[in-house]
């Protein structure tokens, strides 16, 4: 390897990985202010968090890398033009294509190590990250007893506590009530004081109750109810010890297994496999419904005429004719068969357009789901292949700018990463609706953006400065001086109008 080439791609390496770094942490911080209300208050430990952050940061790898390889090349090339080194190298007759071939080379590995990635790493983080995450949605809150209202977060009882002491913990003027047996409020236990600890185990919750009272309401067996006597039984204590079970208060893990039918759960091959299976399902779905509204929807009626129109001769003729003639055979009819036919018609017209509209939604959530598995099979190529655009676009676009550090490509970065995410968002969304073509909406940011990435190499081989103010306002400047001389030539033409004008002036 040329000294060159060592030191292009040793320029590359330091910004790459703290541009990655840094995005990987956004994308992380994003995940947390959307889930936080999920998080707070679920009592997890420092172990749950990290490996929840650790899998969720595996799964925004794919995203992270081609932004952080558009701010790379960017504060590369645009440090190297700053400080005069693309200026000399270009100097010493070595052109732009040869100080980006190293890098090029290097992309073209992390666009294959990128893939890798995704269609194999990518599949199992996410199944391990939503499967943590389906588990502590469904862990409860920690016990959180606030003063002056009731809280049920104890299965089976319900308790209600009028004041509190943070410092001491001490329970003051308590109500608990006992649902355990799911008979209504029929058992209640009062006292004047009391303090709450959980086991070290974590399984049980104890109370220690001072100075009260529990009423049990008897339950009454084989009693007419206009004859009950609802009786009571009340115990009076001045201490009681009350263990009420924790269950579901604990983080359950479940089966990760359970999530493999998702499509964001699986590799390339495993998506081929599912993608043909249901549009062999399609197919097979959409024949049966289409054989069944042709045999006994529309057709129902011509095997057998109806018993009022089979009444003479002349109508059983007709009936039997190889040539079914709809509007013979109706005309045959009296009147008072012709309203009924016309009441069958438009009675199977509107069972017919019921059928349809039933089953139009039930193919279209069915080509949705289809639809859904194609997308994250692109997003497995379109993914990495977008490292090797936003290469093209920001090593270009740093040696026309030539400004280095994290301000300018920064704020450059993120308008061309926001252009690529809208138009991959809202194509993913169109392919999902059916309204364009897999193929055509996955690879559309690709697309769009290629040529951007082309024209800006063009010019940054030739020196353009495209982004230079002074250009635009010599440009703007031609155009005035254009329109001016075209008004000057037209007054020349015409001196009547020119004559009007002087004398408006």
């Amino acid at each position: 390897m040329k000294k060159l080439d060592k030191f292009v791609i040793k320029s590359f390496i330091g910004p790459l990985a703290l541009t990655f770094i840094i995005v990987l942490i956004i994308l992380l911080l994003q995940f947390l202010w959307m889930y936080i209300d999920e998080l707070a208050g679920k009592g997890l430990n420092f172990k749950i968090l990290a490996e929840l952050l650790f899998q969720f940061s595996l799964s925004f790898v794919p995203t992270a890398l081609p932004l952080a390889i558009l701010l790379a090349s960017l504060m590369t090339f645009g440090n190297m033009g700053e400080f005069g080194e693309l200026t000399a190298l270009k100097s010493s007759g070595i052109p732009l294509q040869r100080i980006m071939a190293s890098l090029i080379v290097l992309i073209i590995l992390l666009v294959g190590v990128s893939f890798l990635f995704s269609n194999y790493v990518l599949p199992y983080s996410n199944q391990q990250a939503r499967s943590l995450m389906y588990d502590i949605r469904r862990k409860r809150p920690d016990i959180n007893l606030q003063a002056g209202s009731f809280n049920n977060d104890i299965d089976g009882f319900s308790i209600k506590v009028t004041s509190k002491d943070p410092i001491t913990n001490k329970l003051e003027k308590l109500i608990i009530y006992d649902h355990r047996d799911r008979r209504g409020n029929v058992e209640v236990t009062t006292a004047d004081s009391g303090y709450m600890k959980v086991t070290p185990d974590e399984s049980s919750m104890i109370m220690i109750l001072y100075n009260g009272n529990s009423v049990t309401e008897l339950e009454e067996k084989n009693v007419i109810p206009a004859e009950r006597k609802y009786p009571t039984r009340k115990d009076s204590f001045k201490e009681q010890t009350l263990v009420l079970s924790l269950s579901g208060f604990d983080l359950e893990r479940s089966n990760s297994e359970m999530f493999r039918r998702n499509s964001w759960s699986k590799n390339m091959a495993q998506l081929s496999r599912d993608i043909d299976s249901l549009n062999k399902g399609y197919n097979a779905k959409h024949k049966s419904q289409y054989n069944e509204f042709k045999n006994f929807k529309i057709y129902e009626g011509r095997n057998q005429m109806p018993s009022f129109a089979v009444q003479t001769d002349t109508l059983r003729a007709l009936a039997n004719a190889v040539k079914f003639d709809a509007k013979t055979i109706f005309a045959a009819l009296n009147n008072e068969d012709k309203k009924t036919a016309l009441s069958k018609a438009i009675e199977d017209i509107q069972d017919a357009s019921n059928y349809i509209e039933g089953n139009n939604e039930t193919m279209k959530m069915q080509t949705r789901d289809m639809k859904r598995f194609e997308v994250d099979w692109y997003k497995k190529l379109t993914l990495p292949f977008a490292c090797l655009i936003f290469f093209f676009i920001g090593a270009p676009l740093g040696a026309i700018i030539r400004k280095g550090g994290l301000g300018t490509p920064a704020v450059i970065s993120i308008f061309f990463f926001v252009v690529w995410y809208v138009i991959s968002i809202t194509a993913e969304k169109m392919v999902e609706e059916g309204l364009i073509s897999s193929i055509a909406g996955m690879w559309a940011s690709s697309y769009i953006l290629l040529p951007i990435g082309v024209f800006l190499t063009y010019k940054a081989s030739n020196d353009s400065y495209i982004l230079n103010i002074d250009t635009y306002i010599s440009f703007f400047r031609k155009i005035k001086d254009y329109l001016y001389r075209i008004t000057i030539q037209g007054n020349a033409n015409n001196p009547d109008n020119t004559t009007i004008e002087n004398e408006q002036l």
